[in-house]
């Protein structure tokens, strides 16, 4: 099997953000480390939202269904909660380390990427995860590349009543998307992957001439990925804060 040839996999959305906020090859976050874990928080609440074991009611966030996801142990959590939570407080209580590491070691269990260990001073390890198929990377980019180069009007929130395509597919990354005449629009995990990149800072770096007017008024349009941009915005003004005492 090439590795570089575009290979259908299901990536959930924890999975599919993490994929593209990693390095490839030194295995090392592309971004901040708190806006990774922030973001892979608001994925997980994505994820559960687009499969309908979780709804927006309100302000709050409230556990809806049971379906199959390997996700169980978060919707358990926010099931098992005796009063619902909002977006934001959701998101600040499942992003941390071991959520992003118990992401990665799935990604380690399909054969994505590799678990490499570093020490440091003699004791100490640090992992890190470069890439081992760049199939499901390349599958993704081909996806929001051709999400992006379609009309504004394709970039929806998506009806999370409706059933969605789990599978994510596609080919390499390339520079400015370009149109395809009878593309057929995105759909609705392409679009809200697109969401979280835009919130996380990535999509830019992805596709760096591309016009991103839409996706970013997608990411304030979408209740998870609003909740990330929100969180990480008390997380900025903290750390200002901090430096300046």
């Amino acid at each position: 099997m090439n590795a570089e040839t575009p290979q259908t996999v299901e990536l959930n959305l924890p999975q599919a953000f993490l994929l593209l906020a990693t390095n490839d090859t030194t295995g090392k976050p592309e971004v901040p480390v708190f806006a990774l874990r922030t973001t892979v928080a608001g994925a997980i609440l994505a994820e559960l939202d687009l499969l309908g074991a979780i709804e927006l009611r309100g302000k709050r966030v409230i556990a809806t269904g049971t379906p199959a996801t390997a996700l169980q142990r978060e919707l358990e959590v926010i099931r098992g909660k005796s009063r619902p939570h909002s977006p934001k407080r959701w998101v600040s209580i499942l992003e941390g380390r071991a959520e992003v590491q118990r992401v990665y070691e799935d990604m380690v269990s399909l054969g994505i990427v590799e678990h490499v260990g570093e020490k440091h001073l003699g004791r100490f390890r640090a992992v890190r995860y470069p890439e081992k198929n760049h199939g499901p990377e390349a599958a993704l980019l081909e996806k929001i590349k051709a999400a992006l180069s379609g009309p504004p009007s394709h970039l929806e929130v998506p009806d999370t009543t409706a059933p969605i395509d789990a599978a994510v597919a596609g080919a390499p990354q390339a520079d400015a998307p370009v149109a395809k005449p009878g593309s057929k629009a995105p759909d609705a995990r392409t679009i809200v992957l697109i969401a979280l990149l835009q919130v996380a800072g990535l999509l830019g770096k992805l596709f760096p001439t591309a016009d991103l007017t839409r996706a970013d008024e997608l990411a304030k349009d979408y209740w998870p990925s609003r909740a990330v941009e929100d969180e990480l915005r008390m997380i900025r003004l903290a750390e200002q804060e901090a430096a300046t005492l």
